[in-house]
């Protein structure tokens, strides 16, 4: 640290770093110049003059006395007394008004929140109502979804005629969205859709371990509010054609577990001319309701970002903010600058700058 004595401390740039903690005592130091311009007004109109007469070298103390060099520069130096009172009480208003640097840190805290993506790879998927492919489009919002996401955790689940689960709950972003680029409408053989299954795989996968699936009442004892919320994403095109569990039982399942589910029907609700391609909007629908989520259409990709920015938003965890200050005061600084004006007046107080007399 520098010494107080440094005129670093008086520097424009030093200055710049300072937050003040009691602003106000600033403003006395303008109140205090117009108290010396008016104590320089009062003192000049009630200026006493003495003449002394030593016969032919008669020299008047006051008036229009020739001056020499010396004698202009005394007359100047006289200014030097309530300079330095001056300058001294300033400095103790700058330290009254408490000048300080202070540092801050902020720490964002977020829990986050469990999300499945339950991705329909079916070959309907492979329609081009969606450019270039609803899979593809799809598969691309999803991606920039992830990347939207912070402290969340991420899981993948894929079905056609089957579920299987691609990626468990991570947090690594990158490797989510490799999985997503790498989804296609070969990765599974059988025909259908198995929507039933698929959430079951998801409800797996969000499961509070220490809950068994039907002993509900215990997982409801468990459930605390620091517990982390659980949504499913669930993307396709159509109704549940395969698998082993109905759809609306998984949903109730998910329910118990307090797991949200929106659904998403990716393509047009109505086959355009010479094109067969139609989804199947009804089971999502049942599916989003029982869930205690959202039902939403996708007829084209813009719509598909703006459903998942609307998700985004929508589920959200709560964020705690920690800021840190570092604050340190510099008002000792300016004290010492103070105490050694108001000494130095002091001193030309007893010198010939504190003359009673006046050139």
């Amino acid at each position: 640290m520098k010494p107080w004595y440094s005129l670093d401390w008086l520097s424009p740039l030093q200055w710049q770093q300072y937050r003040f903690a009691y602003p106000l005592a600033l403003w006395g130091i303008p109140a205090l110049v117009l108290l010396f311009l008016l104590r320089y007004y009062l003192h000049q109109q009630a200026q006493q003059r003495l003449n002394i007469s030593l016969g032919p070298l008669y020299v008047p103390l006051s008036g229009n006395r020739p001056q020499g060099l010396g004698q202009s520069i005394l007359r100047l130096l006289r200014y030097l007394l309530p300079l330095s009172v001056f300058v001294g009480v300033s400095f103790i208003l700058i330290a009254l008004a408490r000048p300080q640097i202070v540092r801050e840190q902020r720490e964002e805290d977020s829990e986050g929140i469990d999300i499945m993506l339950a991705m329909d790879v079916s070959d309907s998927m492979t329609e081009t109502d969606l450019p270039p492919t609803r899979l593809a489009a799809a598969r691309r919002v999803a991606q920039s979804f992830v990347n939207g996401r912070k402290n969340d955790r991420i899981g993948l689940v894929v079905f056609a005629g089957e579920a299987y689960s691609l990626c468990p709950l991570t947090t690594d972003y990158a490797l989510i969205k490799q999985y997503l680029s790498e989804l296609n409408a070969q990765m599974i053989r059988t025909s259908g859709t198995a929507i039933g299954d698929a959430l079951a795989r998801c409800i797996v996968r969000m499961r509070d371990p220490l809950a068994p699936v039907a002993d509900t009442t215990r997982r409801d004892s468990l459930t605390t509010a620091k517990e982390r919320s659980k949504v499913i994403i669930l993307l396709s095109d159509g109704d549940n054609t395969a698998g082993n569990l109905d759809p609306v039982t998984a949903s109730r399942l998910a329910r118990a577990f307090s797991i949200k589910i929106y659904t998403i029907a990716v393509g047009r609700p109505v086959a355009a001319p010479n094109e067969a391609a139609t989804v199947d909007e009804g089971i999502l629908k049942t599916i989003a309701t029982t869930g205690s989520g959202s039902f939403y259409r996708a007829s084209d990709a813009r719509r598909l970002r703006a459903i998942f920015a609307e998700i985004n938003r929508l589920e959200r965890a709560p964020v705690r903010i920690r800021v840190y200050q570092d604050v340190q005061d510099y008002y000792r600084i300016y004290l010492c600058w103070a105490i050694t004006c108001l000494l130095f007046g002091l001193l030309l107080k007893n010198t010939i700058f504190g003359n009673v007399l006046e050139d």
